[in-house]
């Protein structure tokens, strides 16, 4: 079984099973800063080229296409053929969700990596949450859904929690219709009070 609290979903294809990532190589990968922020870019925005990437990042486009192919040679991101036009490739990130070791198999150098991956992760979540809200002038996009909550489950009912989670998102992945845009979310689930010894 895959731990829920040790996942991250770059986007979901219901037909697929999760990718477990255990590789050390691939997980430091994943945690370079660049390569953060590109995948991130691409989930939220959808495909790009390396000079779009390079300018929406502020990085230099050697730099980016560099990062590009390592991460299409790890499999975390794909050419879009139908978009190519001569020499400009387009880029998207895989469809699938990505699963990592439960914490409890992690070594210290995996954990390390992987705090590193998810500290980035919600740092550039919440930033972009924040710009969202600020960006919105109004409309129907003007209120943003939140919610914040506590439930009381021993380890095996947060995993089926979990699980639902992702079937739900799974279930509304290409809904679509007039009006549709990309929205981005975030599940957390950790103790809401400190674990007792013994």
């Amino acid at each position: 079984m895959h731990n829920p609290l040790c996942t991250i979903t770059f986007a979901l294809m219901a037909e697929e099973d999760p990718r477990e990532i255990t590789e050390l190589e691939l997980l430091r990968s994943l945690a370079q800063p660049r390569r953060q922020q590109i995948v991130q870019h691409l989930t939220a925005h959808g495909p790009a080229t390396s000079a779009g990437l390079a300018r929406a990042l502020g990085l230099n486009t050697g730099a980016t296409s560099y990062h590009l192919r390592e991460l299409a040679r790890q499999g975390f991101i794909e050419e879009v053929p139908e978009k190519a036009h001569g020499r400009e490739r387009w880029w998207r990130v895989v469809r699938r969700d990505v699963r990592f070791p439960r914490r409890a198999d992690q070594d210290a150098p995996t954990r390390l990596a992987l705090d590193e991956i998810s500290r980035q992760s919600l740092a550039a979540d919440l930033d972009a949450y924040t710009r969202a809200l600020a960006e919105t002038q109004g409309g129907a996009w003007a209120d943003l859904p939140y919610s914040r909550s506590t439930i009381t489950v021993d380890h095996d009912r947060l995993r089926e929690f979990f699980e639902e989670y992702i079937a739900l998102v799974n279930r509304f992945r290409e809904a679509g219709g007039d009006g549709a845009r990309r929205v981005q979310l975030r599940f957390l689930a950790f103790p809401a009070d400190p674990v007792k010894p013994g």
